[in-house]
Parts: C-alpha cells; structure tokens; sequence
C-alpha cells in the first residue's frame, strides 16, 4: 500500500528526517510514536504529498503522494471545525466527497447517499440532522472519520484522533478503527502508547530516524528492528508488562504473560 524507501527532510539545514524505511501492507494497522518535534508530522506530511520530497520515495499503490490521494483518507489533529457555525453532520460529511462533479447549488443524491453509508460505518446515522456543534468530542470525531471515509479510501490516516476526549471516547474510536481496520490500511499518530499497542499490529518510533515494530505477535514478538542501542516506549511497556499492574485487577490485552 505505502512504500517509503530512503526519505530524507529538512528545514533550512536542519535534518528532521534521515533514512526513513517503512512499508505500510494492506490492512496493517500502523501506530506511529514518537517524542514532540520527532519528525512525526513531517512524515505525515510527505505521505500526502503536502511537503515535496527532498531525497528518497514514496509511492503509495505503485504511484506517487501527488496522484495517490483519492486512495487516502485523512483526519487531522485540528479539524478547525467552528461549533458555533449552524451547519448539520450530514453536510461536513459531505465535503470529504472528492469525486466527480458537483452540482452548482448544494450536494447531489450520490454524495447524500455516501455520506449515509459512512455516517452508518461510524456509528452516526441517527445525527445526520443534528447541528456539528452539539454534539460531544468522541462523536464530533466519529463525524470527522465519516468525512474521511466518504473518498473511499483504502488507507486511512489519523493525527492525534483522541487528543481531547476522556478514557471511555477513547476506547470507542479504539474500537471503530479496529472495526475498520478488516477492510482498510489505518495508519494513527498518537501519544496514547497503552491503548494503541492493545489494537495495532505495526509500530514505528520516529525520532528523526524511524524504529520498526511487529507487534502483531503480542506475547512473544515486540523487538524486531535490531537496533541495540534504540530503546523508545514500546520497550519500555515490554518489560513492565510481566511485572503485572500494581494499581488495579486487569492487565492490557497486550500485555505479555509471565
């Protein structure tokens, strides 16, 4: 699905990015980790063809970031979605609806009926009508994956999806990806490292260079990129986890069993 082969970036002389080697294969669900100012946004960025490509490549389903992006669903850390603006679900649905023409005045039966059926795939279906600004953090998400959804991606990409919302939102959007992760490619930026290890299969720690996970294998297999002297947060969890929880009952689901 994505091939990214040498990736070089920098800004003004200053080196964000340095041999980067990813593969991203169809239905892989890729956690990407990392401390601020690590490069994370950079690579985003490169994926969608918003940056131009310095050295190295991207090709994402044999063709280039420029002329992939109907092949790409995006939601933002920022969706800059003004609350107080009276525009309902339905129509912020409709504005991921990127293919063929649209009609001169408002949106036609083939984007209304699109944006339907990713409304029903998140959840929302009930909300068509409801004004954006109602409702909570968790289904104001929902609504923007639906939007991403609308273009018919085969990969889809998410900054931050639950930098503002509680513990339990979290877990639901967890939840939704993992549900839409049987038909599609999820690639997820994220800080929340304990909850996206429970659902991800591949990891990567970027950190101007990029560290390699398959953690598919969760109760066996966590360090596969054969770096010695890397150690970021997925090795920290790995060897927490067979000390068990000292401050409750349950254990992760990804947690390695002693």
């Amino acid at each position: 699905m994505i091939e990214i082969k040498d990736l070089g970036f920098a800004y003004d002389k200053q080196t964000i990015l340095e041999n980067i080697n990813l593969t991203v294969n169809a239905k892989d669900f890729l956690a990407i980790i990392g401390p601020n100012g690590g490069g994370k946004s950079t690579l985003l960025k490169l994926i969608l063809g918003i940056n131009p490509l310095q050295s190295g490549t991207i090709t994402i389903e044999g063709k280039k970031p420029s002329q992939s992006l109907k092949h790409i669903g995006y939601v933002p850390q920022n969706t800059n979605i003004n609350t107080d603006f009276p525009i309902k679900v339905i129509e912020v649905v409709m504005m991921g609806h990127i293919e063929g023409e649209r009609p001169l005045l408002g949106y036609g039966k083939n984007e209304m009926s699109c944006a339907m059926g990713a409304l029903v795939q998140v959840g929302m279906q009930e909300f068509a009508q409801t004004k954006i600004g109602s409702l909570s953090g968790g289904q104001r998400q929902r609504v923007m994956i639906a939007r991403a959804l609308c273009a018919n991606p085969s990969i889809l990409i998410l900054d931050e999806p639950t930098s503002s919302i509680d513990i339990t939102g979290q877990r639901s959007i967890y939840e939704l990806l993992k549900k839409l992760n049987q038909q599609i490619s999820i690639i997820v930026v994220s800080h929340d490292i304990s909850v996206i290890l429970e659902y991800a299969n591949k990891a990567a720690h970027v950190n101007k260079t990029l560290s390699y996970h398959d953690i598919s294998d969760k109760q066996n297999t966590f360090h596969t990129h054969g770096d010695k002297e890397h150690f970021c947060e997925i090795e920290l969890l790995q060897m927490l986890a067979p000390k068990g929880c000292e401050s409750c009952e349950t254990e992760p689901k990804w947690r390695t069993k002693p």
